[in-house]
């Protein structure tokens, strides 16, 4: 299968590519310097030329504090440049993958998020994000969009590296106990999606479009994750001491936006429509120590 890939060179993009070349697809996969997907012109004329089977867009503008100060450029990222993939594969029939967020929530509900659930972000990344699903669904039906959280891996800036990181120059740390969700492997992520275009339905007649949570378990707060993240890099010997950890209430860590306090994804209907269960976050954090130890 041809696939074309935009935002390659991000967390969760590096991965894609890296595991449908394993699959021996014929990838096409593109950064933000060798393809702008918030420029029609240069999105259409890349689409025209290559004519793939299907386009995956893991390009996203993901600065959730910066995106308030840099709203403009967040909204030509996640907004308009997934209007314009919508319209280049409206135009030559190709069906498009695109990875949205939990920040599309507000967090408020106490039980995991069902697609069904109204979206109400609370800062200009979740909306950027929540408007350009919304222009995919009016743009183009032949698409879906998959709803992650907390996604960690190998590229890109996550919270599994920031550990890693501050546990270089510190001892002892404070994380916050009161928002809980559940962390995502970029690796996980990159399979789900293979995955859905690898089934016998997609892109059929009678394939079922729309919108799906990938879900992963279990549910953890950012002290638990935080906890399993310094317990298995010890174990591993990326690490050789035992950091010390203090559980805090989010009102001791204020940020520019509001972060849901439950970022959990109910993901039955995938696994009901595309057989994809669950990912299992402790499984895949340890083997991104284990690649990371050797």
């Amino acid at each position: 299968m041809r696939i074309l890939i935009t935002g390659a060179k991000g967390q969760v993009g590096t991965e894609l590519v890296a595991e449908a070349t394993n699959r021996n697809h014929k990838v096409y996969g593109y950064g933000s310097k060798e393809l702008d997907i918030s420029n029609l012109e240069q999105v259409s004329n890349r689409v025209q030329t290559i004519k793939p089977d299907v386009i995956i867009n893991a390009a996203a503008y993901t600065a959730v504090d910066k995106a308030e100060t840099e709203s403009e450029l967040a909204y030509a990222v996640n907004s308009q440049g997934s209007e314009n993939l919508a319209i280049a594969c409206k135009e030559l029939d190709i069906p498009l993958i695109h990875i949205s967020t939990d920040y599309v929530y507000d967090g408020d509900k106490p039980l995991p998020y069902l697609e069904s659930d109204l979206p109400k972000p609370t800062g200009v990344y979740g909306a950027s994000k929540l408007e350009g699903d919304q222009k995919i669904e009016q743009t183009w039906p032949n698409h879906i969009i998959i709803r992650v959280s907390w996604v960690f891996g190998e590229y890109g800036n996550n919270f599994v590296k920031t550990m890693l990181r501050l546990a270089e120059q510190r001892d002892e740390l404070s994380i916050v106990d009161d928002q809980f969700g559940a962390p995502t492997s970029a690796v996980a992520i990159s399979c789900c999606l293979l995955d859905i275009i690898e089934t016998k339905q997609f892109n059929q007649p009678q394939c079922p479009w729309g919108t799906y949570n990938f879900q992963s378990d279990p549910g953890v707060s950012w002290y638990d994750f935080a906890v399993e993240i310094f317990r298995q890099a010890k174990e591993s010997g990326l690490i050789n001491k035992t950091m010390k950890l203090n559980p805090i209430p989010s009102s001791e860590f204020p940020t520019p936006v509001k972060r849901p306090a439950n970022s959990k994804l109910d993901g039955q209907k995938l696994q009901q429509v595309f057989k994809i269960k669950p990912a299992d976050w402790k499984s895949d954090l340890k083997v991104f120590f284990l690649h990371n130890s050797n």
